[in-house]
């Protein structure tokens, strides 16, 4: 059954640390069985599996679309290494109990790709405090040409609900 009008934005791969299971090679094979002819990647934190998804997809005829499912601070600084909780607190409340929130971005043109991958870097060289985390600095520098949301329930929006 071809459904061309729907491609998957929010896919965790073999690259995806302890939450991906889709290795590539199955993932296209099933994507262009379905009649997609579009499928991203937002993988845990890391772009290391970019390069795989982007071979992979073009060889399968399949359109790449470059994401992540970044790690975000919960309003502070990459650096810092301060937890914090919203409201009431608990265990429940912030990601890696108050250190980082999620945030699902993907690259919308060839900057975005460049951005995605700079803003990446950093957070891993710069921000790593049990994951990599990117703050608002970082995508207030390097926004351009992405595209972001809260993506899952473990974004600072629905954090705070």
């Amino acid at each position: 059954m071809a459904n061309t009008d729907f491609t998957h934005l929010h896919v965790h791969t073999e690259y995806s640390m302890l939450d991906g299971a889709a290795r590539l090679t199955d993932l296209f094979e099933h994507s262009k069985q379905l009649g997609m002819n579009a499928l991203a990647t937002t993988d845990h934190g890391f772009l290391f599996g970019a390069f795989d998804f982007w071979n992979k997809a073009n060889n399968a005829g399949v359109k790449p679309i470059i994401g992540v499912e970044a790690y975000l601070t919960p309003g502070t600084a990459r650096q810092d290494r301060t937890r914090v909780k919203f409201g009431e607190g608990g265990r429940d409340d912030v990601s890696g109990g108050g250190a980082y929130t999620h945030m699902t971005m993907w690259a919308e043109n060839t900057q975005g790709m460049h951005n995605l991958f700079r803003a990446s870097s950093l957070a891993s060289l710069e921000g790593h405090f049990y994951k990599p985390r990117m703050d608002r600095e970082l995508l207030q520098t390097y926004g351009k040409g992405l595209i972001a949301t809260t993506g899952c329930p473990s974004g600072e929006v629905q954090t705070r609900l």
